[in-house]
Parts: C-alpha cells; structure tokens; sequence
C-alpha cells in the first residue's frame, strides 16, 4: 500500500520549488497524485503552493467528489482526472503558470522544434490547447485532442499543464519547458534562432527511442513528417489560434524514412537552385499563415 503522508510531503515540496520559480504567485496552480483506481490527493484552492502542509491536501474520486481533507479542493481539479481518464500510465499532474511558457500561451505562439537537445528529447512537439473559462469541464476537455501524444501542454492564455509516473517527473516537464521558454526570448533578443540540421535532428529522436522516451515523430503514423516543423500538432493551430509570429519556421526538411541527409538530387536543366529554394520556402511560410 501507498504511503499516503509521504506522497503529500512530496506534493508539498513540489508546491515549494513552484512558489520559488515564481511558476505560481499567490495561489496560483494545482497539484494531483493518483493514488487508487479512484482516488486522487489534491491540493487545496485559495493556498499558496509555497506553504502547504500534508494535511491542506484533500483526497477526491474520479468525478471531482470530495472525499476527505479539511480544505476544499483545487477548482481546477477536473482537468487533472480527464488526464487520468485518458491515460492509464499517469500518475501525477501539475498545473501553474510559468511566466516565459506563459508568455507564448498568451501570444499563441507555437513552441519551435530542433534547437535544444534536451526539449527534442524530453518534451517533443508541445502543443496549445484551444482556451476555454478555466474550471469545468469544458476546460478539462480541451486537453483531450493533445493528451496522449506528449506529456507537457501549453494552455492558451492561462499556463501549463504536464504530467508523468510521478510528481516530481511531472514538475519537471514544466520547469524544462520555461527554461527553454525563456532560452528562446533571449535569443530573439540577439538576433538569431539556430536550428539543428537534419542529421543530428534524427540523432536526438534516436537517442530519444533508445532510452525509452514516446514521441509521435517515432511512429509509422508520422514517419513522412518533418521532424522540426511542428507536424504532430500543426493541425490544431487553426482552431486554437496558434500561428508563427515571432519565432520563424525551421528549414524544410525530409522525414527519418527518407536518404541520408547529405544526399542531393539532381537538379532539372535550367533550374536555378536558389531560386527554388526561395519559391519552396515562401510557399511554406504563406501556408502556415493561413
């Protein structure tokens, strides 16, 4: 059986590390354990994540019922038991508002692929969830198109939600995402975005199956896809209001199933190869702005 109390002192930590990254200002976020088929610890609504103790921490079932705790529970809690719903593997979700991924929840601006190793490993693809009034179920269900193709979501105008085995791996999707976030504005601010080629593109994703890691970019269902430019959520932009603004969209290139990398076909005589480039790249970018 579960050490409940200690699972509640590892909530509490986690509440800390929030508070101290500045992810949650006053009572900002949530936290949620899945301890049984049918019970969840949560943290309680109106709390700094900062301050709790074992005992702020209430136990609920599935549908949001209450069942224990001296404090009422988050308000949010419904979004965290849709994750559990949909995904049998989780076991722990955190929600909070880091201020630099939040930053692009505001803006709707999508996350760029193949510039870190550690967020090609670890995160993938993050997509941003249409907005919806947070609290019901509504809002819970917004994650639903998204939840078992990553671990990690922006949602729009609100903050992030992500989840894993446990509390702690949970957290740490956030805290990689702001990182690089904020990484990311930075390097706005100086002028340039590198990309990561194609080769060691696809050396991350291989490293990332060898070790044991999901992503979509793995599987047959994607295997035409290009790797870096958003393709397992690019879909969804239209209907969420995401679309590149700030941050342009990577060079084109081919998927893992095609020739190596280094390979070139043959230009047709006459073809400027330049000007292809160009033209190919222009029509990507206007399509995306669509």
């Amino acid at each position: 059986m579960e050490n409940l109390h200690k699972i509640k002192q590892d909530m509490c930590d986690i509440g800390r590390r929030i508070y101290n990254r500045q992810f949650a200002a006053a009572n900002d976020g949530n936290i949620t354990v899945r301890v049984s088929e049918n019970e969840v610890l949560c943290t309680p609504t109106l709390h700094c994540k900062g301050f709790l103790k074992p005992d702020d921490i209430s136990l609920v079932d599935m549908t949001g019922k209450q069942l224990s705790g001296r404090k009422k529970r988050s308000s949010e809690a419904l979004l965290h038991l849709e994750i559990y719903k949909q995904r049998e593997d989780i076991r722990s979700v955190v929600h909070c508002h880091p201020p630099h991924a939040t930053a692009f929840a505001i803006a709707r601006e999508p996350i760029p692929q193949c510039i870190l190793p550690e967020v090609e490993v670890f995160l993938g693809d993050v997509p941003i969830t249409k907005y919806e009034t947070p609290g019901g179920q509504s809002f819970a269900d917004t994650i639903i198109p998204y939840v078992n193709k990553t671990n990690v979501m922006i949602l729009a105008n609100h903050g992030t939600v992500s989840y894993g085995e446990t509390v702690e791996q949970a957290y740490w999707w956030t805290e990689i995402l702001d990182a690089y976030c904020r990484m990311l504005l930075l390097a706005k601010q100086l002028g340039n975005v590198s990309f990561l080629n194609a080769e060691k593109s696809q050396e991350l994703l291989d490293l990332k199956d060898k070790w044991g890691y999901k992503d979509p970019r793995n599987t047959e269902d994607y295997k035409d896809c290009d790797i870096c430019a958003n393709d397992i959520f690019r879909e969804s932009w239209a209907d969420t209001g995401v679309e590149r603004r700030a941050f342009p969209a990577p060079p084109p290139i081919k998927s893992t199933g095609d020739a190596s990398p280094s390979a070139k076909p043959a230009m047709p005589a006459g073809v400027d190869e330049a000007q292809l480039v160009k033209a190919i790249t222009d029509e990507v970018i206007r399509q995306m702005s669509k």
